[in-house]
């Protein structure tokens, strides 16, 4: 069973940070959790009592002014400074205070300098818990003047793996809160690819095949509180999900990732790193919940790996 307990909301106390705070703080609100507020900072003057004194006096500042953006009741809120590399440090501070839900801001990166990532994805490969990515730019569904959350159409990026039905169950639970639309799309291999082409006519049997998984996957009782759309495409998984999300307005992607992390397919990009990239809304990277000593030794991993590059 999905909860939403302990939400982690990184900033680095700029304007842009913000912008995801009031997104943490709505999330929180909505499910009665506690929330943190992280912030990272190497090791200098600032870093020592009175500079900590001063950067919890900033969370307070940006967490009050987005919990009075409504009367609801305040959630609880703790804020956290680390000295350390955000990206190893928000994984860790994750795993060690069972967070259920990390949200964050992820400045679009001009297409020359996306081959280096960005901290929003390099978070989103080892982090273990969901990863909740915001971009400055998009469709928002949080109000900016009342906080309150107006989620109308969810799609899930669903391809029947173990991942995608991570990804699904969170849709589902969102989906079932705030009475949103939910689309499911399955993207296949274009019918040029050798691996169809060969089938001939044979390649209408594989949508309709595509098509009957999908509507069996998702619960039946699901239909009775929200409206489900189940669409099959093909193409490249990236380029449709982003052209759906555009053309159906979508206020949130869902997505599952494979495995323990994004491997090094990240030089040239998979197609989770192109979403995050370039989605017309927030995205909700759906990742199984992991102890804190699994996410030191992925991450002793994700480094090696790293070097090798």
């Amino acid at each position: 069973m999905i909860s939403i307990e302990r939400i982690l909301c990184p900033t680095d106390l700029s304007p842009e940070s913000d912008e995801a705070l009031h997104y943490a703080v709505a999330l929180a609100r909505a499910y009665e959790a506690k929330l943190f507020v992280c912030h990272g900072v190497e090791a200098s003057p600032l870093s020592d009592g009175s500079g900590r004194e001063q950067i919890r006096k900033l969370f307070e500042e940006r967490i009050s002014a987005h919990i009075g953006l409504a009367d609801s009741a305040t959630p609880e809120c703790e804020g956290i400074v680390v000295e350390d590399d955000p990206v190893i440090a928000i994984p860790r501070e994750a795993a060690e205070r069972r967070i259920d839900l990390i949200v964050m801001r992820s400045r679009r990166r001009p297409y020359a300098a996306a081959l280096l990532g960005s901290t929003a994805e390099a978070i989103c490969r080892t982090a273990p818990c969901p990863v909740l990515v915001t971009h400055p730019r998009e469709h928002e569904w949080v109000g900016i003047s009342t906080g309150e959350i107006n989620l109308k159409h969810l799609l899930v990026a669903y391809d029947f793996s173990n991942d995608s039905e991570l990804a699904l169950s969170y849709g589902l639970l969102l989906a079932q809160e705030y009475q949103a639309e939910l689309h499911l799309l399955h993207v296949l291999p274009s019918i040029s690819t050798p691996a169809l082409a060969v089938l001939g006519s044979g390649s209408e049997d594989i949508f309709r095949q595509a098509a009957r998984r999908l509507e069996t996957a998702v619960p039946a009782e699901a239909h009775l509180w929200c409206k489900v759309k189940q669409v099959v495409s093909e193409g490249h998984p990236y380029r449709e999900v982003l052209a759906y999300a555009e053309e159906h307005e979508i206020d949130l992607i869902c997505m599952g990732v494979h495995g323990a992390g994004f491997t090094m397919r990240a030089l040239f990009g998979s197609n989770v790193d192109r979403v995050l990239r370039q989605a017309p809304c927030p995205v909700l990277i759906a990742r199984p919940l992991r102890p804190a000593n699994l996410v030191a030794t992925n991450g002793r991993a994700d480094e090696r790996a790293a070097g090798m590059a």
